[in-house]
C-alpha cells in the first residue's frame, strides 16, 4: 500500500507532465512605478502579453528612484518608469541596453474645493505652488525620490520656493506611493501633484479636485529599458525584450491605447514618435 508520502508526487505527475516545457522559468521582473500599478495599466496589459508569449510578469511597483535602484542591482529584468533623465543615465552607466519611448500622459495639481490658494483654473504650474507656498496651504508631497516626487521639485525649483524648509509644517512628505499620497491630501484638506492616470483610478476623492493642468512642464513622459545582461548574466534578455518589443510595437502600444477608466484614456502611446 502506498503511503501518503509517496501518493501525493504521483498525484501530481500528471499535472507537471501537462505543462508546456519551460513553462514554469517563464517569467520575468519588472521594475516600475507606482502609477502604472495603481492606474491599473497593468492589471489590464499583463494578461494580454501573457496570453500572446507566454511570458508572466512579475510587477515590483515602487517610486521611479527605488526601481532603477533595484534594477541597477540586478534585481529585474525590464525597467518601465518616467523619468527620462535618470531613465538616460542608467543606460550611459552600462545598466541597462537601449531606451524607448512607450506612453506619455501629464500631471496635474489637486487640491481641497475650498482652494485657499486661489490656485484653480491656472496653467502655470510653478505660480500655483508658489501660491500654495505663500498661503502656507498644506501640500502633500510623495518625498520618496519618485518621477512624480522629481518632476515636483523642479516645479518647485521653477518657482523659487525650497519647500523642504518647511518639511513637517505646511509641506508634508509621505514617502509613500501616488495612491498613499493622495489619501494624505484628502485627508489633510491639501494640495497634491500626481500623475493624472492616478487621479483617474483614485477612488477616494473626498473633497478633492483637480485644479491646476496644462502646463507644457507637466508632460509626462514613461520609457522602458533591458537591464543590460552582459553586466547581469542571470537577466532573463530574450523574455524582456520580447517584454519591450511588444510594448512599443503596434499590439502593445494598442492595448495601452484602448486602456480606459471611466471612459477616459490614461496613457496615449508613443514609441518611435520623433519629438516625444
Amino acid at each position: 500500500m502506498l503511503t501518503r508520502r509517496f501518493l501525493l508526487p504521483l498525484l501530481l505527475l500528471p499535472l507537471a507532465l501537462a505543462l508546456p516545457a519551460g513553462a514554469a522559468e517563464r517569467t520575468i521582473t519588472v521594475a516600475s512605478t507606482t502609477s502604472t500599478e495603481n492606474s491599473g495599466l497593468f492589471e489590464y496589459l499583463l494578461p494580454i502579453f501573457q496570453a500572446k508569449t507566454g511570458i508572466e510578469v512579475r510587477v515590483v511597483a515602487v517610486g521611479t528612484g527605488q526601481a532603477i535602484k533595484l534594477a541597477q542591482n540586478g534585481d529585474a529584468d525590464v525597467l518601465f518608469v518616467h523619468h527620462k533623465p535618470s531613465e538616460e543615465k542608467f543606460v550611459a552607466e552600462g545598466y541597462g541596453v537601449k531606451r524607448f519611448d512607450v506612453m506619455y500622459n501629464d500631471f496635474v495639481i489637486v487640491g481641497p474645493k475650498a482652494d485657499p490658494a486661489g490656485v484653480r483654473g491656472t496653467h502655470d504650474a510653478a505660480a500655483a505652488l508658489r501660491a500654495i507656498a505663500e498661503a502656507k496651504a498644506a501640500f502633500a508631497s510623495r518625498g520618496d525620490d519618485s518621477g512624480t516626487h522629481k518632476k515636483e521639485q523642479s516645479l518647485w525649483q521653477a518657482a523659487g520656493i525650497d519647500a523642504a524648509a518647511a518639511s513637517g509644517q505646511w509641506y508634508r512628505e509621505t514617502g509613500s506611493g501616488m495612491g498613499a499620497t493622495l489619501n494624505a491630501a484628502a485627508g489633510m484638506g491639501g494640495y497634491a501633484l500626481t500623475d493624472r492616470a492616478t487621479w483617474i483610478s483614485f477612488n477616494n476623492k473626498s473633497d478633492l479636485d483637480l485644479l491646476v493642468e496644462g502646463d507644457k512642464r507637466l508632460f509626462n513622459q514613461y520609457g522602458v529599458v533591458l537591464v543590460n545582461p552582459a553586466k547581469f548574466p542571470h537577466v532573463k534578455a530574450a523574455d524582456g525584450q520580447a517584454f519591450v518589443d511588444w510594448l512599443t510595437a503596434p499590439a502593445g502600444q494598442k492595448a495601452i491605447a484602448d486602456f480606459h477608466v471611466d471612459g477616459q484614456q490614461l496613457f496615449v502611446p508613443n514609441a518611435g514618435k520623433a519629438g516625444s
